[in-house]
């Protein structure tokens, strides 16, 4: 499956996943971008790429002004207030929402997150695995919200027969940052970065080129009732081996706190996604080095900035 020539709504576009995904699939298709777009220049960027920009706030489940007469739907957003009320409202009744209002469409995507998992011991997770609150030591809502929007999501794909593929996220990253960017961030600033006790905390990163690549097959994977896939890369690794590995990069030794306030390993088992989706292409090293040079190229854009403005002085 290819997208193109398409009408794709994509949901959550200033964020780190779904903002490249959004301006990548707007070369060949056109794309509805919606968001809170509190950040001005996110919202430029989008519309100099040729996405349409609709301000929507997902916790009060308006979609009004949203057109309904898309191919495919791309939910992305996501809220993490720390607020039962507000995270339940903008994480599962906004997708039972959305569903309903484009109920017409082809196929809808729903990106879950592998913080749905009960287990967060390193062992890698099946699709079929118990379901928990890992994520409550970091983010108390997270975990629940995620597992109530996967119920909307399943429910609202049966009442009005949209194919749907969830899609539980491991750990992305990519030149616009990600959890090993804010990692590289405190060990440049000298801190330490927390990891379980019961480490190493192994997962699978999954770089944001794969994240495109794969989405036409995720949502070719779609179905009634939904499909479930891990959506994580093919390489396994871990917060330890990306922080060493970071630090041969920048001149910097990692420190560890190990911790009981940090979730433990959650590693996926990507078989299915293989066999439904394909492989990913982008190594995690590969992945993590080309993010560094961005990150640095970044600081030093900022760093010259602040300095030519006056700032620095």
């Amino acid at each position: 499956m290819t997208l193109r020539g398409n009408r794709i709504l994509v949901t959550g576009a200033t964020g780190q996943v779904a903002l490249p995904v959004a301006i990548g699939l707007a070369v060949e298709n056109d794309v509805i971008a919606i968001a809170r777009f509190k950040d001005i220049a996110l919202r430029a960027r989008l519309e100099a790429a040729g996405v349409q920009c609709v301000s929507v706030d997902l916790a009060r489940g308006t979609f009004d002004d949203v057109p309904d007469d898309v191919d495919y739907v791309c939910n992305f957003g996501v809220v993490k207030s720390n607020k039962w009320e507000t995270d339940l409202a903008g994480n599962a009744e906004a997708a039972g929402l959305l569903m309903a209002h484009c109920r017409g469409a082809k196929a809808f995507l729903h990106c879950s997150s592998t913080g749905v998992y009960e287990a967060a011991d390193g062992s890698p997770q099946r699709e079929t695995d118990p379901l928990g609150d890992n994520h409550r030591v970091m983010m108390p809502t997270y975990s629940i919200s995620k597992i109530a929007a996967e119920a909307v999501v399943r429910t609202t794909c049966r009442i009005f027969g949209v194919p749907t593929t969830i899609a539980r996220l491991n750990v992305p990253y990519g030149d616009g940052g990600g959890w090993p960017a804010f990692h590289l961030a405190l060990m440049r600033a000298g801190m330490a970065v927390p990891v379980h006790p019961n480490g190493p905390s192994r997962f699978n990163p999954i770089h944001d080129d794969d994240i495109l690549a794969t989405l036409p097959g995720m949502l070719a994977a779609a179905t009634v009732p939904a499909t479930i896939i891990n959506w994580g890369g093919d390489d396994e690794t871990s917060i330890e081996a990306w922080c060493e590995y970071m630090g041969e990069l920048v001149g910097v030794v990692p420190e560890f706190d190990r911790t009981l306030h940090t979730i433990g390993g959650i590693p996926t088992e990507n078989s299915k996604r293989r066999e439904l989706v394909g492989p990913t292409s982008v190594g995690w090293k590969d992945g993590i080095r080309r993010m560094v040079e961005a990150q640095v190229v970044e600081a030093q854009a900022g760093a010259s900035g602040a300095g030519g403005s006056g700032a620095g002085t």
